[in-house]
Protein backbone atom coordinates (compact mmCIF):
# COMPACT_ATOMS: atom_id res chain seq x y z
CA UNK A 1 0.00 0.00 0.00
CA UNK A 2 1.11 2.99 -1.01
CA UNK A 3 -0.03 6.97 -0.60
CA UNK A 4 -1.09 8.88 -4.27
CA UNK A 5 -1.84 12.42 -4.44
CA UNK A 6 -4.79 13.47 -6.49
CA UNK A 7 -5.91 16.94 -7.87
CA UNK A 8 -8.97 17.79 -7.06
CA UNK A 9 -11.27 20.31 -9.21
CA UNK A 10 -11.76 23.83 -7.73
CA UNK A 11 -13.08 23.95 -4.32
CA UNK A 12 -14.13 20.27 -4.33
CA UNK A 13 -11.43 18.65 -2.07
CA UNK A 14 -14.16 17.91 1.06
CA UNK A 15 -16.78 15.96 -1.82
CA UNK A 16 -13.63 14.49 -3.96
CA UNK A 17 -13.07 13.13 0.02
CA UNK A 18 -16.60 12.35 1.07
CA UNK A 19 -17.00 10.17 -2.61
CA UNK A 20 -13.84 8.70 -2.62
CA UNK A 21 -14.12 7.48 1.44
CA UNK A 22 -17.79 6.33 0.34
CA UNK A 23 -16.14 4.16 -2.41
CA UNK A 24 -13.78 2.53 0.19
CA UNK A 25 -10.68 4.33 -0.45
CA UNK A 26 -8.53 5.13 2.73
CA UNK A 27 -8.08 9.40 1.96
CA UNK A 28 -6.28 11.90 3.89
CA UNK A 29 -6.88 15.89 3.96
CA UNK A 30 -5.23 18.54 5.69
CA UNK A 31 -6.82 21.40 7.31
CA UNK A 32 -6.62 24.01 9.47
CA UNK A 33 -9.10 26.63 10.80
CA UNK A 34 -9.51 30.54 8.69
CA UNK A 35 -11.38 32.64 9.74
CA UNK A 36 -13.68 33.88 6.59
CA UNK A 37 -16.60 36.22 5.79
CA UNK A 38 -19.83 33.73 5.81
CA UNK A 39 -23.73 35.63 5.17
CA UNK A 40 -22.25 39.11 6.08
CA UNK A 41 -20.33 37.12 9.80
CA UNK A 42 -17.26 36.39 10.67
CA UNK A 43 -16.52 32.30 11.27
CA UNK A 44 -14.33 29.92 11.29
CA UNK A 45 -13.98 27.52 8.61
CA UNK A 46 -11.63 24.11 7.95
CA UNK A 47 -9.57 25.35 4.73
CA UNK A 48 -7.55 22.63 2.77
CA UNK A 49 -3.90 22.89 3.94
CA UNK A 50 -2.89 22.14 -0.02
CA UNK A 51 -5.86 23.48 -2.28
CA UNK A 52 -6.65 21.40 -5.21
CA UNK A 53 -5.35 18.13 -3.14
CA UNK A 54 -6.05 15.27 -1.03
CA UNK A 55 -4.21 11.84 -0.55
CA UNK A 56 -5.27 8.67 -1.24
CA UNK A 57 -3.61 5.25 -0.08
CA UNK A 58 -3.99 2.24 -2.74
CA UNK A 59 -2.39 -1.13 -2.87
CA UNK A 60 -0.20 -2.71 -5.72
CA UNK A 61 -3.31 -4.07 -7.46
CA UNK A 62 -5.63 -1.42 -7.35
CA UNK A 63 -7.02 0.25 -10.29
CA UNK A 64 -6.61 3.65 -10.54
CA UNK A 65 -9.20 4.29 -13.17
CA UNK A 66 -12.12 4.55 -10.48
CA UNK A 67 -10.51 7.51 -9.50
CA UNK A 68 -10.63 9.36 -12.75
CA UNK A 69 -14.27 9.41 -12.47
CA UNK A 70 -15.01 10.34 -9.28
CA UNK A 71 -16.91 13.51 -8.32
CA UNK A 72 -14.46 16.33 -7.51
CA UNK A 73 -11.39 14.82 -8.53
CA UNK A 74 -9.62 16.18 -11.59
CA UNK A 75 -6.55 13.56 -12.02
CA UNK A 76 -4.05 11.21 -10.50
CA UNK A 77 -1.01 13.52 -10.26
CA UNK A 78 1.96 11.68 -12.44
CA UNK A 79 5.09 12.28 -12.80
CA UNK A 80 5.55 11.05 -16.53
CA UNK A 81 3.41 8.15 -17.08
CA UNK A 82 4.08 7.00 -13.54
CA UNK A 83 1.22 8.28 -10.52
CA UNK A 84 3.21 9.91 -7.73
CA UNK A 85 3.85 8.39 -4.67
CA UNK A 86 4.09 10.22 -1.19
CA UNK A 87 6.51 8.54 1.45
CA UNK A 88 4.51 7.43 4.69
CA UNK A 89 6.44 9.43 6.69
CA UNK A 90 5.16 12.87 5.35
CA UNK A 91 1.50 11.84 5.74
CA UNK A 92 2.80 10.64 9.36
CA UNK A 93 4.83 14.15 9.63
CA UNK A 94 1.43 15.84 8.33
CA UNK A 95 -1.44 14.01 10.69
CA UNK A 96 1.21 14.69 13.77
CA UNK A 97 1.38 18.62 13.34
CA UNK A 98 -2.42 18.62 12.36
CA UNK A 99 -3.17 19.06 15.74
CA UNK A 100 -1.06 22.38 16.10
CA UNK A 101 -3.02 23.79 12.70
CA UNK A 102 -6.60 23.18 14.37
CA UNK A 103 -5.56 24.83 17.81
CA UNK A 104 -5.50 28.77 16.58
CA UNK A 105 -7.20 30.01 13.11
CA UNK A 106 -5.69 31.87 10.74
CA UNK A 107 -6.72 35.32 11.32
CA UNK A 108 -8.67 37.35 8.48
CA UNK A 109 -7.14 40.69 9.63
CA UNK A 110 -4.45 41.28 12.24
CA UNK A 111 -3.82 44.34 14.18
CA UNK A 112 -1.99 47.13 11.68
CA UNK A 113 -3.37 45.56 8.66
CA UNK A 114 -3.86 47.69 6.09
CA UNK A 115 -7.65 48.25 4.91
CA UNK A 116 -9.92 49.64 2.97
CA UNK A 117 -13.57 50.31 3.50
CA UNK A 118 -15.55 49.22 0.97
CA UNK A 119 -19.27 50.36 1.25
CA UNK A 120 -20.93 53.49 3.44
CA UNK A 121 -20.25 56.92 4.00
CA UNK A 122 -16.52 55.94 4.36
CA UNK A 123 -16.00 53.91 0.91
CA UNK A 124 -12.63 53.81 -0.84
CA UNK A 125 -11.23 55.23 2.56
CA UNK A 126 -7.54 53.40 3.79
CA UNK A 127 -7.64 52.56 7.12
CA UNK A 128 -5.64 50.62 9.39
CA UNK A 129 -7.43 47.30 11.25
CA UNK A 130 -7.44 47.60 14.72
CA UNK A 131 -9.28 44.58 16.58
CA UNK A 132 -12.57 43.13 16.20
CA UNK A 133 -15.50 44.88 18.21
CA UNK A 134 -18.23 42.26 18.20
CA UNK A 135 -19.36 39.33 15.62
CA UNK A 136 -20.28 41.66 13.07
CA UNK A 137 -17.98 44.49 13.23
CA UNK A 138 -14.52 45.89 13.86
CA UNK A 139 -12.94 48.68 14.95
CA UNK A 140 -10.22 50.61 12.44
CA UNK A 141 -8.19 53.65 12.18
CA UNK A 142 -8.44 56.21 9.53
CA UNK A 143 -6.87 59.53 9.08
CA UNK A 144 -9.39 62.97 9.41
CA UNK A 145 -7.44 66.19 9.20
CA UNK A 146 -4.10 65.11 9.97
CA UNK A 147 -5.55 62.74 13.14
CA UNK A 148 -6.16 59.36 13.66
CA UNK A 149 -9.93 58.72 14.54
CA UNK A 150 -11.24 55.32 15.79
CA UNK A 151 -14.35 53.84 13.22
CA UNK A 152 -16.89 51.16 13.89
CA UNK A 153 -17.20 49.25 10.78
CA UNK A 154 -18.88 46.02 9.80
CA UNK A 155 -16.39 43.12 8.76
CA UNK A 156 -18.10 42.99 5.44
CA UNK A 157 -17.25 46.11 4.38
CA UNK A 158 -13.62 45.64 4.80
CA UNK A 159 -10.65 44.21 2.57
CA UNK A 160 -7.22 43.78 3.24
CA UNK A 161 -4.93 45.93 0.95
CA UNK A 162 -1.32 45.03 -0.39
Amino acid sequence: MHWYLIHTKPRLEKRALENLERQGYECYLPLYPVEKLRQRKLSVIDSPLFPRYLFVRLGQKDSFSPLRSTRGVSQLVRFGQYPAQVDDALIALLKSREQCFQSVPERMFGQGDPVRITDGPFADIEAVYQMPDGELRALVLIEVLNKPVSLRVDFASLCKTG
